[in-house]
């Protein structure tokens, strides 16, 4: 088979008409393109496996308003130049890494009251 001068070793499955059709080209759907998603998904908060293991062992639950208000807290904190953050969220305290958006520990209010937190620049009631 010849199509143009070049000899095909094989016949296409619709034919040689299917080589030469003409397909209608539909306006390309309206999908998020990968940087905006890899934006998006940098701009959200992280656990630490520490603070996941904290969360487990101190019985701690987060809701989707909760880790709303924390992402929030984080931004607002980012937003003033924090470095380090303990952010206050009902009875849990998360002392979070605002460039890296990582929670590195929580802890529930009978251990807030236990212990002294070091090594933060700011604070924020959430």
């Amino acid at each position: 088979m010849d199509i143009n001068g070049v000899n095909l070793p094989f016949v296409p499955a619709g034919g040689l008409n299917e080589l030469t059709r003409n397909y209608i080209q539909r306006d390309p759907i309206s999908v998020s393109s990968f940087e905006e998603i890899f934006k998006e998904e940098l701009s959200k908060i992280k656990f630490s496996s520490h603070a996941q293991s904290r969360l487990i062992s101190r019985e701690i639950n987060l809701n989707e308003m909760d880790i709303e208000r924390l992402q929030n807290s984080v931004q607002a904190a980012e937003s003033k130049g924090a470095k380090e953050s303990l952010v206050i969220l009902d009875e849990k305290a998360f002392i979070v890494s605002i460039p890296n958006r990582t929670v590195i520990t929580v802890v529930n209010r009978d251990q807030l009251e236990k212990n002294v937190v070091t090594d933060i620049d700011s604070a924020v009631f959430a």
